[in-house]
Order: structure tokens, then C-alpha cells, then sequence
């Protein structure tokens, strides 16, 4: 059997409602109170909130080519620890997702792992290179159906390609994930550029490298008529930008990661390389600002930029270290921390934006549903009252370059549902090949 028979008792919904879940069959089988089901494993939910799966929209699992990093299945076991049950892996691997084979390969890997679904982003241009666009139509016809297109790690910074990449997936209702950086004005760039960078003599990351793109891109998705992602939106500037294009009708989404709603640049006076990240960590006014907006919802989405490393890249002086944070297990502590117990989101707003706003933007279908009677069994359930200290055993991936570690955040995930089997219990990730046998087992289901 690839599903289990669960019933979740007494769980709180986001809109802060009490109800049990019968699960069976992969989906929701019953919601109310009171239920009963013989045989069911018992999940004492009280005290819990009852999530849908949250669904990453930007993510680095690495494979092909960079294993040593991060693979898909522990990027995946990543994901289930954190309470996610769809991610979208980024095409900056090796060889680059640039084609329908490689894509179809990361899908592939995915399935096989069955922590959660795995929808790969296509590559903007070919080999990441911004010179020539990629198979995007093959890639979005394919068995991986992409819907999500991003060269990040590098901006798409010509001006016409960009157009018809813009151009290219309107045609299907695709949209275009910039990684807005001017890679002009960010030349050897070590961290945000201010008095703080001036005094650590690193070089500076301008704000406006960030906010430059994103006017350009806004005026050319109005222009177009197609749908713009904004990656890792970081500045307060990015904030007014986005602001405005929405306020004019143009059809732009952004999101913002964990950590630039949290930290500071004022953790790089240590030059410890975990704080090394692409956008860097900004000045206070950045993260109340980006907080705001997604507050107010010019910011759409929360998204992890989950970017592992292997140890000898980040234990290295600060200019020779890479960029990246890894985020998947941390995230909705962090978010807990930062927004819900600062009085700017509540519960409700929480799963709009770490579910069903991601899960619609990438056109993800069977993720970010309201937990209702025939809906998919997708789902976490989350303590929020739990507080402890962030430690590597927290870490269900490859690497530990996570700049939680020794602090002390909120909220703890308790079980993660997907496709019907728990994929995390009792806080404990599930092992590797009886998930990988129940995923099996639902694909041959699914095929009758």
C-alpha cells in the first residue's frame, strides 16, 4: 500500500478551527469531529496547526553535477523535514536543465525519492550562458511540464532576449523567474553596499543593481503582456518598484526568502561565510520594508533558496567562499519568528504564502489546497509552541551551511503528509527506502 489510513484528531486549521482528518487512499477522505476509522493510525494533533504542504518555488537540489552538495533525495528529505511537499529545483546544474532531457531526469529523481513532488524549473538561455534561449517549448511539453523558467544564479540581462523569453512562454501561460542582479554594478561584489561594507573593506552590492533590473523587467512584462517572477526580492526600493508595477496592472509576482526577512548585514562583521549570500543581507530598513511587503501583499510568496554547499566552501576565508544559505528545514520557524509573532501575518496568510500562492504561480496542480473533504493528502502539521535551539541534527540534507545554528527559534514540524504517507513522523524524517517503496507503489496505483 503506498497510502496509509490516518486519522488526525483535533488539529487546528489555519483559520484557527478545530477538526479531525480521515486520511486514506492519498487524499482527505473525511474532515470533522469526532471521526473514527479502525485500523487508521491515531495522530493526536491537539495542539497542532494543520498546514497545506508547503510548496517551494525556488530551490538548489544540485543534481546532476554537484552531488557532493546537495541530491536530489536528500534535498528532498530536506524539504519533508521543513514541511514541504513540492519544491522547484533550479536549473543551475550539470549539465544545465536546459532541455526536456534533463529536466524529465530531475523529475525522474524526484518520484523515485517520493518526499515530495519534485517540478523543475527550465533555464532561460542555454547553458545559463544569456545568449541563446533554450528548448523552452520542449521543455514545457515535456513529461515535466515546465511552467517556471530561470537562469538563476545569473541575470537574463539583455534587454531582447529577455523580451522573448517573455514572449515565449506567454504563449502557453508560462512566466519568467528573474534573478535581478546587474552584473555590471556587482562586479566582484562581497556584501551590501554601505558605511558597514566600507569599514570591513569588502566590496559593495549596490541596491539599486537589484532594483534597476526589476524596473526594466516590469516595463517589459506591460509591454509583452506576460507574466514576471521576481527571485529573492532583498531591498525596500525592490519593494516600491513592485509596488507600482502592481498598482498599474502588470502582471508581476515577487517573493522573499526566510533569511532576508530576518538577518541583517550586520551579521558579516564576524566574516563568517554562512551569511554569504546572493542577494546579500541588507541593512534594517531592508528587511522591515520587505516584511511590509509581504504584509501588504506586494510581495506574493515565501521561497527558501535553499543553496547547499560542501563544508571547504564556506570554511574559507570570506572572499573565497560561496554564496548560498541552506533554508528548507528553517524556513517556517523563521517566518514564524519574523512575521506571525510580530503581529504582520497571521496563520491563514502563512499557508497563502508558503502554499497556495507558490503552488499558482508555478501552474502546480493537487498542491496548496485547502484541507477539505476529496482534496489531495497533502499537509503538515506544525507546533507552534515548541522553542529550541537549531542544531545540525535539525538538517536532513547533505550540508550544514545554515546560519540558524545555535539559535534559538520557534515551532518545530511534527508530521509531513504527501501523497497520503507520512514523509515526516513524530518530527522524525521517514526512512529513505520505504518512502521510496510507497511512491512506487502509488505510481503503479495511479496507473491502475
Amino acid at each position: 500500500m503506498s497510502s496509509e489510513r490516518l486519522l488526525v484528531r483535533a488539529a487546528t486549521l489555519a483559520d484557527g478551527t478545530r477538526a479531525d482528518l480521515l486520511v486514506e487512499g492519498g487524499r482527505i477522505a473525511e474532515r470533522g469531529t469526532g471521526l473514527s476509522a479502525g485500523g487508521a493510525t491515531v495522530v493526536d494533533a491537539d495542539g497542532l496547526l494543520a498546514l497545506p504542504g508547503l510548496v517551494d518555488l525556488h530551490t538548489h537540489l544540485r543534481e546532476p553535477g554537484f552531488e557532493q552538495s546537495e541530491t536530489v533525495l536528500t534535498g528532498s528529505r530536506a524539504a519533508a523535514a521543513g514541511g514541504y511537499t513540492a519544491v522547484f529545483p533550479m536549473a543551475n546544474v550539470m549539465p544545465v536543465a536546459d532541455s526536456a532531457g534533463v529536466v524529465e531526469q530531475v523529475m525522474t529523481l524526484g518520484d523515485a525519492a517520493g518526499f515530495v513532488r519534485v517540478q523543475p524549473i527550465g533555464a532561460v538561455t542555454q547553458g545559463l550562458e544569456g545568449k541563446r534561449l533554450s528548448e523552452i517549448g520542449a521543455m514545457a511539453d515535456s513529461r515535466a511540464h515546465v511552467r517556471v523558467f530561470s537562469d538563476d544564479g545569473k541575470c537574463v540581462h539583455d534587454s531582447l532576449l529577455m523580451r522573448r523569453a517573455l514572449e515565449y512562454v506567454k504563449t502557453f501561460g508560462g512566466v519568467i523567474a528573474q534573478h535581478a542582479q546587474d552584473p555590471r554594478l556587482t562586479e566582484n561584489a562581497q556584501m551590501n553596499e554601505s558605511a558597514l561594507s566600507s569599514e570591513l573593506g569588502l566590496a559593495g552590492w549596490p541596491a539599486v543593481a537589484e532594483e534597476s533590473i526589476i524596473a526594466r523587467d516590469v516595463l517589459l512584462a506591460e509591454h509583452v503582456g506576460s507574466r514576471l517572477h521576481i527571485c529573492h526580492l532583498s531591498t525596500a526600493g525592490s519593494v516600491d518598484v513592485v509596488r507600482w508595477a502592481k498598482a498599474r496592472g502588470i502582471a508581476v509576482t515577487a517573493e522573499v526568502t526566510p533569511h532576508h526577512l530576518l538577518l541583517t548585514e550586520e551579521l558579516v562583521r564576524g566574516y563568517d561565510a554562512r551569511y554569504k549570500v546572493n542577494p546579500p543581507l541588507r541593512r534594517e530598513e531592508d528587511v522591515l520594508a520587505v516584511r511590509e511587503g509581504l504584509a501588504d501583499g506586494t510581495i506574493d510568496i515565501v521561497a527558501t533558496d535553499h543553496a547547499p554547499h560542501p563544508l571547504e566552501a564556506k570554511d574559507c576565508e570570506w572572499d573565497h567562499a560561496a554564496f548560498g544559505m541552506v533554508g528548507l528545514e528553517s524556513a517556517l520557524s523563521v517566518v514564524q519568528e519574523a512575521v506571525v509573532e510580530t503581529g504582520l501575518l497571521s496563520w491563514q496568510d502563512v499557508a497563502r504564502v508558503m502554499s497556495t500562492a507558490p503552488a499558482t504561480i508555478g501552474r502546480l496542480h493537487g498542491f496548496g489546497h485547502e484541507l477539505l473533504a476529496g482534496a489531495p493528502a497533502e499537509f503538515t502539521l506544525y507546533d507552534p509552541s515548541a522553542r529550541s535551539r537549531f542544531t545540525v541534527d535539525r538538517l536532513a540534507g547533505k550540508s550544514v551551511n545554515s546560519p540558524y545554528l545555535d539559535v534559538t527559534l520557534p515551532g518545530a514540524v511534527a508530521w509531513t503528509v504527501h501523497d497520503g504517507y507520512a514523509t515526516v513522523r513524530d518530527g522524525i524524517v521517514a526512512d529513505s527506502e520505504d518512502v521510496a517503496r510507497r511512491a512506487r507503489a502509488a505510481k503503479e496505483s495511479a496507473h491502475g
